[in-house]
Parts: structure tokens; C-alpha cells; sequence
């Protein structure tokens, strides 16, 4: 049985793009640079949310797993999974945060929508600990984000209405 690599997806400056863990950048430029003595055609993505600027080898692009912003299924279905109920295991704490941070840091819209739920809470329901709350907002940042090139709209935007899913 052969694996089937997926085809390398041709980026384009000032196009968005997602880098699993570090959400949403937009590519400022395709270059050449020489480095080693070889020369090397580089992806260039700034993220201007976290001040910095990532310089991806063309042929590293798909090993690291940067892909174009999601599509209407997708990003429909994660909007989904916020409308769901919530799911909390009884394992403990530090599993399920390892669990949620490699959730985030996958890149999968869904996955990250199922963080989100799982650790929303309401105005009137107990507090959250200070890292389920770091957890939560990483997560909902990183949605949102996403949400916000799709949509078209200001990361506020997005917020408000990933916010409004979830109170539902």
C-alpha cells in the first residue's frame, strides 16, 4: 500500500495562511536566499498578532503543515462543533491540558472548536483555574483568527460571534 502525498500547495504573496502552531499569517513574500551555500526558495509569513516573521522553505512547507485558510465545510463544521455539548473527561487536569494544547497546536479548525467547548463557561457558571482559562483563550484566539480572514470580518467580530455560538 502506497501513501498518497498531498499535492504542494502553491502560496501567493499576501495570501493568509495557517501555521498549526502559531494560527494565522499572512505570506509576505516568496524569495531566494542563500544559505549554506545553497540557495533556497523561502516562504515568507508574518504573523502581526505576535510581532513576528517565520521563513519557511519551499520544500519544508508541507512537513510543517502550513495550509491556506480553511473552507466553508470546514470552518461550518467547527462552527458546528461550538453549538455541541460540551465534553469534559474525568481524567486529570494536566492529561486533559496536554490533550488540549496538541488539539490547538494541530491547526484543525474542529479540534480547536472542541477545545473551545469544552472549556467554555458561562458568566453565571464556577470559575475556570488560570490555565484553563490561558487554554481557552489560546484556543478561541486561534479560531477566531481563522474565522476572521474567512468571514472577512475584525478578529472582534469573529470573537463576538464564536462568543454568541457558545452562549447558545
Amino acid at each position: 500500500m502506497s501513501i498518497k502525498k498531498k499535492p504542494y500547495q502553491a502560496f501567493s504573496s499576501g495570501e493568509y495562511v495557517v501555521y498549526p502552531t502559531h494560527g494565522v499569517g499572512k505570506v509576505a513574500d516568496i524569495s531566494k536566499q542563500t544559505i549554506a551555500g545553497t540557495e533556497l526558495e523561502m516562504l515568507v509569513v508574518n504573523f502581526d498578532k505576535d510581532k513576528m516573521t517565520l521563513r519557511i522553505p519551499v520544500g519544508k512547507v508541507e512537513h510543517v503543515g502550513l495550509r491556506k485558510i480553511a473552507g466553508a465545510a470546514t470552518i461550518n463544521s467547527a462552527l458546528a462543533t461550538l453549538k455541541g455539548k460540551a465534553r469534559v473527561k474525568k481524567a486529570m487536569w494536566s492529561r486533559r491540558a496536554q490533550e488540549y494544547e496538541n488539539k490547538i497546536n494541530s491547526g484543525n479548525p474542529v479540534a480547536i472548536a472542541e477545545v473551545v467547548r469544552d472549556l467554555y463557561r458561562s458568566e453565571n457558571l464556577a470559575e475556570q483555574s488560570y490555565s484553563e482559562r490561558q487554554i481557552y483563550e489560546q484556543a478561541l484566539n486561534r479560531l477566531a483568527s481563522e474565522v476572521a480572514v474567512f468571514d472577512n470580518t475584525t478578529i472582534e467580530e469573529a470573537n463576538a460571534k464564536l462568543l454568541d455560538l457558545l452562549a447558545k
